[in-house]
């Protein structure tokens, strides 16, 4: 039991307030699914499933040699050749597969917004912090008498903080210059 405890003070407390953060980010994400959700993307998982691709290759393929060799056993054919009613179990089937799907990937899709938006906020402050950094080293560059005081004009442009909203706005000119280009 000790070697757990060891691990965990190995590790800083940031990383377990990060870790925890990120925890109840799921945990509210989680809360927010209803149970017809829930319940979709069970199913979703379910049909996903290389069991359930094979218990359908096993379905089709006992459906036709069932059909094919019924009458000369002495049974009663479902569905003759070309098996009207296979094809018809098989969209409803992919009705069913696709519907769900898109269901689960909707769900995703948000989630991965959210994420995304996350990264961005993380990445801007850490660009912040980047900046004041270099700043601060600069400014430690300057005042230090046996260092020699040299003008970097990249490390003055790299403790600039990033303007977000000049960045923002750089990138809805290329996008509307893409989609004009694309019309």
């Amino acid at each position: 039991m000790d070697a757990p405890r060891d691990h965990e003070e190995a590790i800083p407390s940031t990383v377990h307030e990060h870790v925890g953060t990120v925890s109840e980010f799921y945990a509210r994400h989680e809360e927010q699914t209803t149970p017809a959700q829930r319940i979709v993307e069970k199913i979703s998982i379910f049909l996903g499933s290389p069991a359930y691709v094979a218990g359908n290759l096993v379905f089709v393929v006992l459906w036709i040699i069932w059909n094919l060799a019924a009458p000369e056993l002495g049974f009663d054919q479902w569905d003759e050749p070309p098996f009207f009613w296979l094809q018809g179990l098989i969209a409803l089937n992919a009705f069913i597969i696709s519907t769900t799907v898109l269901i689960r990937q909707n769900r995703m899709s948000a989630l991965a917004n959210q994420h995304a938006h996350l990264d961005l906020q993380v990445n801007l402050l850490a660009d912040e912090k980047t900046s004041k950094i270099i700043e601060m080293l600069e400014e430690l560059r300057r005042d230090l008498p046996n260092v020699r005081d040299k003008v970097d004009h990249k490390a003055e442009e790299l403790a600039k903080p990033t303007d977000t909203g000049a960045v923002i706005s750089i990138i809805e000119e290329a996008s509307e210059q893409l989609n004009c280009k694309h019309k």
